[in-house]
C-alpha cells in the first residue's frame, strides 16, 4: 500500500518532535553542568577572594612598624583611658590605650605591646614567665633521692620533715593542734654535708613540684631584674602548689646589709628585700615550702633569721664517725665488693671527710677496680682512693680547723 503526501508529514513531523525532545533533554542536561560547573567556580572564587584579604592582611602586618614591649605599672583614670608604662630600657611614659582594646582588662603588671613612635597600648600581651625562671623547675622527674639514701644524718633529717614535709602531707595536724606550721627551713653546714640531698628527700617524699634556685643566678647586672625573678619564682611555685623552693647559695644574696654599697650592692639587696617580702610578705603564699642552704650563715641579714620566715636552722656538720660508717654502707650497698672489707678501718681513715667525699671514695674504689678489669671491689681498691682523695685536696684537719 502506498504512502500518501499526508502520511509522509506527518512522519516527518514526528521525527522532528522526537529530534527537538532529544535536544532539548541534551540541553537540560549541558545546563546542569554548566550550574554545577558555576557552583564550584563560585566556591573557588571564594577561597581565592579569602586568600586575597589574608595575604592582604599579612602584608599589611609586615609593612607595618614593630610593637615594642613594656609593663603597665599604674592606671591614671577610671577608663583606663591613660596609663602609666615602663619600657624594658628602664624609662616610664604616661600614655593612652587603643580604643579597640578591652579597657575593663588592663591592671598593673600587665604586660602589653607599644606603638614605637608614640608608645600608646595597642595590644595586650599574655603574662609568661621567663624561660630563665621556667628552667628553675625540675620537671623531668620527682628528684628519686629518698631518706634512706642518706647516711648519717638522722637528727637532722627529722627536724626538715617536721618543718617541710609535715605541713603538706599533714596539715590537719596543725590545724587540730591549732599553730600554723613552719614556714622554711635554713640548712647550714659545710659543702657535701647533705643539705641539697635533703631537700630532694623531702620533695620525693611529698609528691612535690620542685624548683632549685642557686642565689648567684639572681644576681643581675639590670637594675631590679633579681626582684623580678624572686617574684616570677614564687607565683611559679604557687602556680604548681604543693611546691617546695629550695635555695642554694643563699648567702650570695643574703649577705648583711650595709650603708656603704655600691651599686652593685645595692641592686643585690634589692633582690634581698624582695625575698624578704616574698618569704613573709601580704601576699598569701599558698601550699609552698621552702628550703635554704649556705655554708656561710654567719654572714646572713639578721632580717632572714628572724621566725616567721626561717622557722628552723638545722646545723648539717661534718659527719662522725658513726655517721661516716652508715655514710659508707649506703654508698656501698650497690657496689659489688668483696665480703671481708673492713668498714671500720676505712672509717678511721677518713676523719673529717664530708659525705661527698665518702662518695667520691666509693666511685674512686670502683674506678681502680675497673682499671684492673676486676668485677669485684677490693678493700685495697678503697685504701687507693682515700689516697689518691688525701692526696688531691686540703688534708682532714684543715678542713675540720676551718668549720670548728
Amino acid at each position: 500500500m502506498e504512502s500518501t503526501p499526508i502520511d509522509d508529514e506527518k512522519q516527518k513531523d514526528i521525527k522532528d518532535e522526537n529530534y527537538l525532545a532529544t535536544y532539548i533533554r541534551h540541553l537540560e542536561k549541558r545546563l546542569r553542568i554548566l550550574e554545577v560547573d558555576k557552583k564550584t567556580l563560585d566556591q573557588e572564587r571564594i577561597n581565592l577572594q579569602k586568600e586575597l584579604d589574608e595575604l592582604k592582611i599579612e602584608f599589611n602586618q609586615l609593612r607595618a612598624p614593630p610593637l615594642i614591649t613594656g609593663v603597665i605599672t599604674d592606671i591614671l583614670d577610671e577608663n583606663n583611658e591613660r596609663v602609666v608604662i615602663s619600657t624594658y630600657s628602664g624609662q616610664s611614659y604616661v600614655v593612652i590605650t587603643s580604643k579597640s582594646l578591652r579597657r575593663e582588662n588592663l591592671f598593673p603588671g600587665l604586660n602589653v605591646a607599644l606603638n614605637q613612635h608614640n608608645y600608646s597600648v595597642m595590644e595586650l600581651l599574655p603574662t609568661s614567665k621567663d624561660p630563665f625562671i621556667k628552667g628553675m623547675e625540675l620537671l623531668d622527674s620527682i628528684p628519686d633521692i629518698t631518706y634512706e639514701d642518706i647516711g648519717g644524718l638522722d637528727f637532722e633529717i627529722n627536724e626538715v620533715r617536721e618543718a617541710v614535709e609535715l605541713p603538706l602531707t599533714k596539715p590537719q595536724l596543725f590545724e587540730k593542734v591549732g599553730i600554723e606550721p613552719p614556714k622554711g627551713v635554713l640548712l647550714q653546714g659545710p659543702p657535701g654535708t647533705g643539705k641539697t640531698l635533703i631537700a630532694k628527700a623531702v620533695a620525693n617524699k611529698t609528691q612535690s613540684t620542685f624548683i632549685r634556685v642557686v642565689g648567684s643566678e639572681l644576681i643581675n647586672k639590670f637594675i631590679g631584674e633579681g626582684a623580678r625573678f624572686i617574684r616570677e619564682i614564687f607565683e611559679l611555685a604557687r602556680e604548681k602548689a604543693p611546691t617546695i623552693i629550695f635555695i642554694d647559695e643563699l648567702d650570695a644574696i643574703g649577705a648583711e646589709r650595709s650603708e656603704d654599697a655600691t651599686s652593685g650592692d645595692r641592686e643585690v639587696q634589692r633582690t634581698l628585700m624582695q625575698l624578704l617580702s616574698e618569704l613573709d610578705g601580704f601576699d598569701n603564699r599558698g601550699n609552698v615550702r621552702f628550703i635554704a642552704a649556705t655554708n656561710r650563715a654567719d654572714i646572713l641579714d639578721q632580717a632572714l633569721l628572724r621566725p616567721g620566715r626561717f622557722d628552723r636552722i638545722v646545723e648539717i656538720p661534718i659527719p662522725n664517725e658513726k655517721a661516716r660508717e652508715d655514710i659508707f654502707k649506703v654508698h656501698m650497698k650497690n657496689l659489688r665488693c668483696e665480703d671481708s672489707i673492713n668498714v671500720k678501718k676505712l672509717v678511721e681513715m677518713t676523719g673529717g671527710f664530708s659525705g661527698a667525699d665518702i662518695k667520691a671514695v666509693c666511685n674512686e674504689a670502683g674506678m681502680f677496680a675497673i682499671r684492673k678489669d676486676a668485677t669485684i671491689i677490693l678493700e685495697q681498691d678503697f685504701l687507693d682512693a682515700i689516697d689518691k682523695i688525701l692526696k688531691s685536696r686540703t688534708s682532714p684537719s684543715d678542713i675540720v680547723n676551718i668549720y670548728s
